[in-house]
C-alpha cells in the first residue's frame, strides 16, 4: 500500500518521511498544486538559482516577431 496522509481540520498535510527521502524535499520549499483530472499534482517549485543557465546555448535566431503574428 503507497503511503497516505490525512488531512487535519487546519487543511494541512503532512508528507510522508519516505517520500521526502526518496525525492530529496527539504522543509521550508515552495511547491505547486496542480489541478489534474479527480486528483492533484504536487509540483516542487525550483529556485530562482537552479534556473540560472538553464537556456544556455539556446539560438534565439528562429524566434517569432510580433509582426508575424495573426
Amino acid at each position: 500500500m503507497p503511503d497516505t496522509a490525512i488531512l487535519s481540520k487546519q487543511f494541512r498535510l503532512s508528507i510522508p518521511r519516505s517520500i521526502c527521502a526518496t525525492r530529496n524535499w527539504t522543509p521550508g520549499q515552495t511547491f505547486a498544486f496542480i489541478p489534474k483530472g479527480a486528483g492533484v499534482l504536487l509540483v516542487p517549485v525550483p529556485a530562482r538559482d537552479d534556473l540560472s543557465g538553464l537556456s544556455k546555448g539556446a539560438r534565439n535566431r528562429a524566434a517569432r516577431d510580433r509582426a508575424d503574428r495573426f
